[in-house]
């Protein structure tokens, strides 16, 4: 039998008041990653300033965990300088949620793989 998902207030919290939700105009850089045995889906923009994450967005097409994970990864990002950003990892993600459950932490790999493909693109853009 299987048991059902426990979420804390914080992860409950991203749900339902997801911070920084959608994309932006004009952004720095885009990138997606996807968890292909769900199809849940994120994609995160980046607004890059001055050599720090100025401003992100995100869009999430998939559960609790992987909405809570990249809204949490839009605060915890914003604000830092891109190699600080570049550097975080998905136990940043789970310990500023207080955890997910064991069989939804790869939505927190996701949100990283998101966001560190949205990093090159913006470094690629500005290099062209």
């Amino acid at each position: 039998m299987n048991e059902p998902d426990h979420y804390t207030d914080r992860a409950l919290d991203h749900l339902t008041r997801s911070r920084n939700a959608g994309t932006l105009s004009g952004p720095s850089g885009t990138g997606a990653d996807a968890n292909p045995s769900c199809g849940d889906r994120t994609t995160i923009t980046v607004a890059i300033s001055d050599g720090h994450v100025h401003a992100m967005r995100f869009r999430t097409f998939g559960c609790t965990a992987a909405i809570a994970s990249a809204s949490v990864l839009t605060e915890l990002a914003t604000g830092l300088d891109v190699d600080a950003a570049a550097r975080l990892e998905p136990a940043d993600i789970l310990n500023a949620l207080g955890g997910l459950p064991p069989r939804k932490e790869a939505c927190a790999l996701m949100a990283i793989g998101a966001l560190r493909g949205a990093l090159v693109d913006a470094r690629v853009r500005a290099t062209a």
